[in-house]
């Protein structure tokens, strides 16, 4: 598919007001992309595990107005209050889909949006955020023009890509893969696919426990650093990487091989955060407590043998993962050894989800 697809057909119905609501997960990449080009094109192609406990859920209510203008118009509610910070990054989201839903200049909408995760805990809410809202506007799209429901899904994550590039992994769950890979066949730049590969059960019920490190606003946004990959001088290395460890997680995924799991997972976070370190301007996002998780995760997993693993997003905090056989043991670590390095103690328990779901509409 190209982008000319997602462009609507001329529309014949416009109903005066109506709402929908949404709620959608955000996820962790496994496989990480670093890096992008224009119009939110990741680099290298990605995977990621979709989460259930750290969602956000929005809703929109949407009425016509009395005379038609050029200009969005809109009124947002964080959990029920003003939040004009966050005006800015939806009118640009706006302003990017318009294209492809050409109806948004003649309502006016009343977003509200709220996270099950507490906000500047550092845990990145646009994957959340903007798939839920993505959703939304695409419901109301729904019902002035219909759409199968394969299309549905395609345009949904091409829309939140537009807003958020990992967004576009936040629409289905529970392993989903973005960004052209030869070894996935409908996977594309434009949108995240579910995973084809065979899945062994005991990656069908697996837990992330979020450890908030550190909680507030990153000194480098994800933004700067992406761009910071142009010109970098490990850029292409890293992205063929990416590619490989695509290939090897194939038979890992269907063998429901741990070690192997751990080692592809550990070696994507450090090799993320090598690429921060290695860039010009460079930076360093990850704090002595992250490293002392790190530290504490590795001889609990040599001393006891528990499959029990890291990963990190482009912050401080740490996402432990492991199978849902050994959680009494795993959750029993985290709060003996792990929580004192987490900031006022803050911890997450999540596990794989199965995608956003619709929770509203009239």
């Amino acid at each position: 598919m190209t982008e000319n697809d997602f462009k609507a057909k001329s529309y014949t119905n416009f109903p005066e007001s109506g709402k929908v609501g949404w709620k959608a997960p955000s996820n962790i990449a496994l496989v990480k992309y670093w890096g992008k080009k224009a119009n939110q094109i990741p680099a290298n192609p990605s995977i990621s595990f979709t989460l259930d406990a750290c969602a956000t859920t929005t809703q929109v209510s949407f009425s016509r107005k009395e005379i038609d203008s050029d200009d969005f118009s809109f009124e947002l509610l964080f959990e029920g209050k003003p939040k004009e910070d966050f005006k800015p990054k939806i009118q640009t989201f706006l302003e990017r889909i318009e294209p492809y839903l050409p109806f948004l200049k003649k309502y006016h909408f009343a977003i509200e949006t709220s996270n099950s995760f507490p906000h500047s805990s550092g845990i990145a809410s646009s994957a959340s955020g903007m798939s839920a809202l993505a959703l939304c506007f695409l419901s109301i799209e729904h019902k002035i023009q219909h759409m199968e429901a394969d299309f549905f899904t395609k345009k949904a994550s091409f829309l939140a890509r537009l807003g958020s590039g990992s967004a576009c992994r936040s629409i289905e769950g529970d392993l989903v893969q973005w960004g052209k890979y030869e070894g996935i066949e409908g996977s594309s730049d434009l949108y995240g696919v579910r995973c084809p590969y065979e899945v062994h059960p005991i990656f069908k019920n697996y837990h992330d426990t979020i450890l908030l490190v550190h909680k507030g606003q990153k000194q480098v946004s994800s933004t700067v650093g992406h761009n910071l990959m142009h010109n970098h001088p490990y850029a292409e290395k890293r992205f063929e990487q990416a590619h490989t460890n695509l290939d090897k997680l194939k038979p890992i995924l269907a063998e429901g091989n741990l070690e192997a799991f751990m080692e592809v997972v550990e070696s994507e976070a450090l090799t993320l955060h090598a690429m921060m370190m290695t860039s010009m301007p460079y930076f360093i996002l990850m704090m002595p407590d992250t490293l002392e998780i790190i530290n504490k995760l590795w001889a609990f997993r040599r001393a006891t043998k528990t499959p029990i693993c890291f990963t990190l997003d482009a912050g401080a905090n740490v996402h432990v993962l492991y199978p849902d056989s050994v959680k009494e043991k795993a959750i029993q670590f985290i709060q003996d050894e792990l929580v004192a390095h987490c900031e006022n103690g803050h911890y997450i328990c999540d596990q794989i989800g199965t995608g956003a779901k619709k929770f509203f509409e009239e």
